[in-house]
């Protein structure tokens, strides 16, 4: 954002950010909640968290562990595992800067496999999954499920799968769907050998005391969840029908995003940027513009009406 204000002008207040998949209604902390900042993280709060969240993500809480966010967990993998990375055409970047594919590598490999895919919010079937991983385990490689954005349905989840015996890893963000993204927490499924070295990596105190709280509350919280849940696919729609009512073709399942290919997706991009209205573009793929979910009316009007003022169809 300091970025586009700095090129576009305005204060952050000004701009309607619209750039990122992270859920714009966030999941809000009881007011009661304290939270000790003068001692360590409590090993057993952690302990706490990582039986919630397993619970909540249908694994056995063995084969769980918290990490200072996704990213952080995915990128250690790729120190622990040590095998080049086969991925998907269009997807996550750091998929492609932990795991970089190595055409003269052995066969064995970490398959990393978005789950919905970012940025396009592609879902693989369950059936496919499990064939890939049959594969890979075959090779004596790794399937890597990246399920960042799986909060939103549990039925896209392959998380049940990681066992003991399998060379499954599945990785799931916390500030996505729960639109927390500053508490910089994440999970890393798999079997508890692998979770042994990342932990020797991550140390005593892997997250923050404030992680550990906003994180048991927030997985505990079933009716927000549900209510979530329920709420997301309705606004998804009501942004396919704006983007569809400027000759944009919305792609995607995943409700907090939307991607958009187009000639004119660079010229869309400053014409909305101008309006103070940020979204996501990508230097390698210029064709390509995603759109995050406005929080409200008010925020989907304004972006409605920025649309029609850019003139610029798909």
């Amino acid at each position: 954002m300091s970025d586009a204000c700095a090129r576009f002008g305005g204060e952050r207040a000004d701009w309607l950010d619209l750039s990122t998949g992270i859920n714009p209604r966030p999941w809000t902390p009881p007011e009661a909640m304290a939270i000790d900042w003068h001692a360590l993280p409590d090993p057993a709060g952690l302990a706490h968290l990582e039986h919630i969240a397993a619970a909540a993500f249908d694994v056995d809480p063995r084969l769980c562990m918290a990490v200072p966010g996704s990213e952080a967990g995915l990128r250690a993998l790729s120190s622990v595992l040590g095998l080049p990375g086969v991925h998907q055409p269009l997807c996550y970047g750091t998929h492609a800067e932990a795991f970089p594919s190595s055409p003269g590598a052995s066969e064995a490999s970490v398959r990393i496999v978005g789950n919905p895919n970012n940025p396009d919010g592609a879902i693989t079937a369950r059936e496919a999954l499990l064939d890939a991983l049959d594969r890979q385990e075959a090779l004596g490689g790794w399937l890597l499920v990246d399920e960042a954005f799986a909060d939103c349905s549990p039925q896209w989840s392959i998380a049940d799968q990681v066992a003991e015996d399998r060379r499954l890893i599945v990785t799931r963000s916390f500030g996505k769907f729960f639109g927390l993204a500053g508490v910089r927490l994440g999970f890393v499924l798999a079997p508890p050998y692998l979770l042994r070295q990342l932990g020797r990596m991550h140390g005593e105190w892997p997250v923050c005391s404030a992680a550990l709280a906003f994180g048991a509350a927030a997985y505990g919280d079933a009716a927000w969840i549900a209510a979530t849940r329920a709420e997301l696919p309705t606004r998804a729609r009501q942004l396919d029908t704006v983007l569809q009512r400027h000759g944009l073709r919305p792609q995607g399942a995943c409700p907090l995003f939307r991607l958009v290919a187009s000639n004119n997706a660079q010229s869309l991009f400053e014409a909305l940027a101008r309006q103070h209205i940020l979204t996501r573009p990508f230097a390698k793929h210029p064709r390509l513009l995603r759109f995050g979910l406005p929080a409200d009316d008010t925020a989907l009007q304004r972006f409605d009406a920025a649309l029609a003022r850019a003139g610029i169809d798909g």
